[in-house]
């Protein structure tokens, strides 16, 4: 899902593991040796919200800032690390930009290592724009399967994302491949998350697009969420995005029966901060549009391309380039990272302490906190009532109106 021009990992990946080392840290040094980086095991397993609202990484390309300054910085707890692609010089074995072999590599396992080490996680990305996708070199989808199996197995993953994109979903072979692969998964590794993005038009997504749907429908195969990346289309903002979801929101609708909630429930967006390729500009301004839009119709996804870009440029405006490693707008440090977190349901650090309504000791759920993340089926006591929240949310005071999220369960 990475723009055009930087959507590729760069063949010099022994320059890029220098960029990579600084960002896994110390956590890789011992002593006066180094410690073989293999992925610690993470905990507990994040909620579904982290993974739908994970951001793109590049690990071992375009700058990779540190993993875990980015999680202090934010409170961000997932990243979308890209890309897993077939060798540069062919096979059906898994890489990391067709040049790092996932079997033997001990870079990105340890940036996975220091953010699990710090309460996070990771979700990888196969495919993207450019390369030569796994889907087009293996045979069947069994060995599509095999392929991406072996880096659910070194990683310990527990999401995976389909970005199914030029030239591969130009290929209906190659999309048969992966989108069987991606169902062969989805039954071998009970709850793994699994989204499937793909390029966003005005009417939603295009001709190859509604071809990979019906690819989907055709094989029984439903994902965690279908995800639209408007931009380099022709969108300026986040009206143009929003129309887009809109128009895609039908095309899932007739496409597999679903009624318009169910369609938003599977429903994702994967936008591109700041300026984009083909010198469009998407603000701090349009994020928050479109992340209201996503909460209010309690989309399954919200991502962007990319922590990379997430900086500021010098001068700030790029001279009128877009760029894979800041974003050619002003803006602070991991400014449209927050968004992700405002999505996943968490906030971003802050110096002032919460305020806390005073306890009811007359109910027997624990009073609510604005500070605290309630996901749905939480109950909290407010006001001498209890209240169920119907999906995530935090900061909103229960209610009867507002968005909807808490249903009054009565007086305690």
């Amino acid at each position: 899902m990475a723009p055009r021009h930087l959507r590729t990992l760069a063949a010099g990946v022994a320059t890029a593991g220098l960029a990579l080392a600084a960002a896994a840290g110390t956590a890789l040094a011992v002593g006066h040796h180094t410690a073989t980086p293999t992925p610690k095991a993470a905990g507990a397993a994040l909620g579904s919200n982290w993974y739908a609202a994970a951001p793109y990484l590049m690990p071992l390309d375009n700058d990779p800032p540190d993993a875990g300054a980015v999680m202090d910085a934010t409170g961000l707890k997932a990243f979308q690390l890209a890309f897993i692609l077939a060798p540069n010089g062919g096979g059906c074995s898994p890489t990391w930009g067709g040049t790092s072999p996932v079997g033997t590599d001990t870079a990105v396992g340890g940036v996975i290592s220091a953010i699990r080490a710090k309460g996070g996680d990771v979700s990888a990305s196969v495919g993207g724009y450019g390369g030569t996708k796994l889907g087009q070199n293996c045979g069947t989808p069994e060995a599509t399967a095999a392929a991406y199996q072996q880096v659910v197995d070194k990683y310990g993953l527990k999401a995976l994302d389909f970005d199914l994109e030029e030239p591969e979903y130009e290929n209906s072979a190659a999309i048969h491949n992966e989108i069987g692969a991606a169902r062969i998964l989805q039954q071998k590794n009970p709850g793994i998350y699994l989204s499937v993005t793909t390029a966003g038009t005005a009417d939603g997504t295009g001709w190859f697009g509604k071809q990979m749907l019906n690819e989907a429908k055709a094989q029984s195969f439903t994902p965690d969420n279908f995800s639209i990346m408007p931009f380099d289309g022709g969108f300026q903002g986040a009206a143009a995005q929003t129309a887009a979801l809109t128009h895609f929101n039908s095309l899932l609708q007739s496409t597999f029966g679903w009624d318009e909630a169910t369609a938003y429930a599977h429903e994702g967006i994967s936008q591109m901060n700041g300026r984009s390729d083909t010198g469009e500009f998407f603000t701090q301004a349009d994020f928050q549009t479109v992340l209201d839009f996503a909460t209010s119709h309690h989309m399954a996804r919200f991502t962007n391309w990319s922590v990379n870009r997430d900086r500021q440029c010098s001068p700030p405006d790029n001279n009128g380039k877009t760029s894979g490693t800041c974003s050619s707008v002003p803006q602070r440090a991991y400014e449209f990272t927050t968004y992700s977190v405002k999505f996943a349901g968490a906030t971003p650090p802050t110096t002032t302490p919460p305020t806390t309504p005073p306890p009811d000791h007359s109910c027997t759920a624990a009073a609510y906190r604005a500070d605290t993340v309630y996901l749905g089926g939480d109950t909290a006591s407010y006001g001498g009532h209890t209240w169920k929240a119907k999906w995530w949310t935090q900061g909103e005071t229960p209610s009867t109106g507002g968005s909807g999220v808490w249903q009054d369960l009565g007086a305690c």
